[in-house]
């Protein structure tokens, strides 16, 4: 999960004071100072802790809050309300060009994930009509540009590359051919180094004389903590940033980078990236990840997740056929594909309210077994897959012989889906129908 130990520390400290009638200033300070020690062993910036803790006592230990009916509830509102304002309070979208293509110069230092971020960037725009040209300007790490042209073939994509030029022709002839060509973004993926340089800036500083860019993006890796926060202060006063994607925020990191750099930097964190497939890059909405963190959920970005998965008319018809009671195994196969292509199933149940990161540690699942469950439905006949009800011991027996599995993972199965049939039967009544039901 995101910011597990991080969001496990607040979301305990903030419990205590929650379960309180009245809370007095003393409450307030404890309380402050349990998140004060989260916050710093998350790697977040001493001086933007200090900054947050500040506003938010100014406003826990006033008159309003005091004499709330629920003045718990109210100290959980204002750290929620603060942590989001840390991170930029609100969305910040991609600049557009009055006269395309709008330029994207992506910077930063080598293994930051640059060159899959471009990909990716490329992908996101796709999906909302754009027409973007990748560029492959990173002419010193071997295979990078063949790898930015795998990306390009597997999103159906341009990528432009000049064998032997260097990188200000790189870019400067790669905007004209988008204007040739009718593309409206042009991305392009620079070198890094292993730390920053004088050599790396200044080519840097010449690409961006030559394409004047509209925004120019540094990839930072939120693993590295505080040196995310630190390399992102040294590209901004030297090139100006206009904005952050941070990258591997799927891995075990403490979250310091994501809540300290805006802060730090004062340029917006435009993006993220959350796994290594090319759809995993989502707008970054500050206030849905505070909601997160502190275990309210976000149920708008799984919607919007599970909208950009389940056609709207598959959706329905889908419901449709829950609440009539003709969920069929075929069904039940299709719901399970469909689930995959969301996300580890830790990060999406990170999204339900209420969810706590103590009770999603050591949940994934097995690879293996989502492969057994396939090979089971498919040795059924078609009768048994849309009747499970007809499966008797003989069948059950067959069935398993035929996937190559035991009788007792295919009675787990039938079970599963049993059990499924009524969660998803009251999931229907629960609101947006976009939403696939999940098969476990």
């Amino acid at each position: 999960m995101l910011f597990s130990n991080l969001s496990e520390r607040l979301q305990d400290t903030l419990r205590r004071l929650r379960g309180k009638g009245k809370i007095s200033e003393k409450d307030v300070e404890e309380a402050l100072r349990e998140v004060k020690l989260a916050l710093l062993e998350a790697d977040v910036n001493f001086k933007v802790v200090r900054t947050f803790i500040n506003r938010v006592k100014v406003r826990a230990v006033g008159q309003d809050v005091i004499k709330s009916l629920t003045p718990g509830q109210m100290v959980v509102k204002i750290v929620h309300q603060e942590l989001a304002n840390l991170m930029g309070d609100k969305e910040e979208k991609l600049a557009v060009s009055s006269q395309p293509p709008t330029v994207i110069l992506v910077v930063g230092l080598q293994g930051a994930g640059k060159t899959s971020t471009v990909g990716k960037l490329g992908g996101f725009l796709k999906k909302q009509g754009r027409r973007p040209l990748l560029v492959a300007a990173d002419i010193y790490r071997p295979a990078a540009v063949k790898q930015l042209q795998i990306l390009g073939e597997r999103l159906d994509l341009p990528v432009y590359s000049v064998e032997g030029a260097n990188p200000v022709k790189i870019a400067t002839e790669a905007v004209a051919k988008a204007t040739e060509t009718n593309r409206d973004y042009v991305l392009i993926d620079t070198a890094g180094r292993l730390h920053i340089n004088e050599e790396l800036m200044n080519e840097l500083k010449q690409i961006k004389q030559a394409v004047n860019p509209d925004e120019l993006l540094l990839v930072a890796d939120a693993m590295t903590g505080q040196d995310a926060v630190n390399v992102a202060g040294s590209f901004h006063e030297q090139l100006g940033l206009t904005g952050l994607i941070l990258t591997k925020l799927d891995s075990d990191t403490r979250g310091g980078a994501a809540l300290s750099i805006r802060e730090a930097t004062g340029q917006p964190i435009k993006f993220i990236g959350a796994g290594e497939k090319l759809e995993d890059i989502e707008v970054f909405h500050p206030e849905r990840l505070a909601s997160r963190i502190l275990g309210m959920g976000d149920i708008l970005s799984l919607i919007e997740k599970a909208e950009a998965t389940v056609e709207a008319d598959q959706a329905m018809e889908m419901m449709k056929r829950i609440q009539k009671d003709q969920f069929t195994l075929e069904d039940f196969l299709g719901q399970m594909r469909q689930m995959k292509k969301l996300g580890p199933l830790d990060q999406v149940l990170s999204m339900l309210p209420g969810v706590k990161s103590q009770q999603l540690k050591g949940i994934q699942v097995d690879e293996k077994e989502m492969e057994h469950i396939e090979a089971i439905i498919q040795s059924m006949t078609p009768q048994e897959r849309r009747e499970p009800q007809i499966i008797n011991a003989g069948r059950r027996k067959r069935i398993a012989c035929g996937s190559g599995v035991s009788v007792q993972q295919v009675n787990r199965l039938l079970n599963q889906f049993e059990q499924s049939k009524k969660m998803m039967k009251q999931l229907t009544k629960m609101g947006k129908g976009g939403i696939p039901r999940f098969p476990f």
